[in-house]
């Protein structure tokens, strides 16, 4: 046996240094033919997918297109992508049946064949509903979460009232027996400009209990009216504080409860009354408990 350490070297390439670098040469090859396969098999993956997404999407090529769209929505459902639940939170005057009918999916739908973009921009419409998400949720539910506006007062137009709210956007006119405990306002703009009124009568409560009724006069000023009749004449500025008046006289002389015609807040400093009998009082305005009345 010829040992290869003992034989002499000659000069080029020997053999034993040439093998290794062929077998590296070889496996370099078969690296970069395998990346090329997986490539292009990959890359036709990736275009099959891009394809059905796009059919599914756009509904694209006419009868071809509705016909892969529908395809593939029905081998999603056929894999358990199924409606069997529709969520719903925030909801509390939104009528569901409307809802339900603006979603149009019923139980063991095919769960990819509902649109909530479309779904969203329907229920948007809805008078109650100030903004909403609506999301498909793996593999069965389609999600729906309200955000509602808030009942604020019943708005007296022409044409009869309407429940608004802090925006001054009209909500319904059904069933408006529900909503009695508020105040309803009337005269031109009062739905834009109630808000603020109201916030400055919820700061006075022993106030707010008598008032039933609110007029926008003159697009400047409120008149308001208790439960009794009276009516409270407001200024057209710092209303907040003639309030305050008011709530100090009322606690010390019971105005609001006395039977009286009108209440004139309109004088700085002054409570002028007007009795149903016709007498008229002038009192003082002040902070000390209501003793300058």
């Amino acid at each position: 046996m010829i040992s290869l350490k003992s034989k002499k070297t000659k000069k080029g390439t020997r053999r034993a240094n040439y093998r290794p670098k062929k077998r590296l040469e070889g496996r370099w090859d078969y690296f970069v033919h395998f990346c090329r396969r997986f490539g292009l098999v990959l890359g036709v993956l990736v275009l099959t997918l891009w394809l059905g997404g796009w059919l599914y999407l756009s509904g694209s090529f006419g009868k071809a297109g509705r016909w892969a769209q529908n395809e593939i929505i029905e081998a999603s459902a056929d894999s358990g992508f199924k409606v069997q639940n529709i969520m719903v939170e925030g909801r509390v005057y939104t009528d569901p049946n409307v809802l339900l009918g603006l979603v149009n999916m019923r139980e063991g739908d095919p769960l990819f064949a509902f649109n909530p973009r479309e779904a969203k921009d329907l229920i948007e419409r809805i008078s109650w509903v100030k903004s909403v998400s609506v999301e498909r949720r793996l593999p069965d539910t389609i999600y729906i979460e309200l955000t509602e506006r808030t009942p604020l007062a019943l708005y007296q137009r022409k044409s009869g009232s309407v429940l608004i709210d802090a925006e001054g956007q009209a909500l319904t006119d059904f069933k408006l027996e529900r909503f009695g405990d508020l105040i309803t306002v009337s005269g031109t703009g009062a739905n834009k400009e109630a808000a603020l009124l109201l916030s400055l009568l919820e700061s006075e409560p022993d106030v707010r209990q008598y008032v039933r009724t609110a007029e926008w006069v003159g697009k400047r000023r409120w008149n308001l009216v208790t439960q009794n009749g009276t009516e409270i004449r407001l200024p057209e500025q710092d209303v907040g504080l003639a309030l305050r008046h008011l709530a100090i006289a009322n606690e010390d002389k019971a105005l609001l409860l006395q039977d009286i015609t009108y209440i004139d807040l309109r004088h700085a400093g002054r409570i002028i009354l007007k009795s149903k009998p016709g007498e008229v009082k002038e009192y003082k305005a002040g902070f000390a408990g209501g003793k300058n009345l």
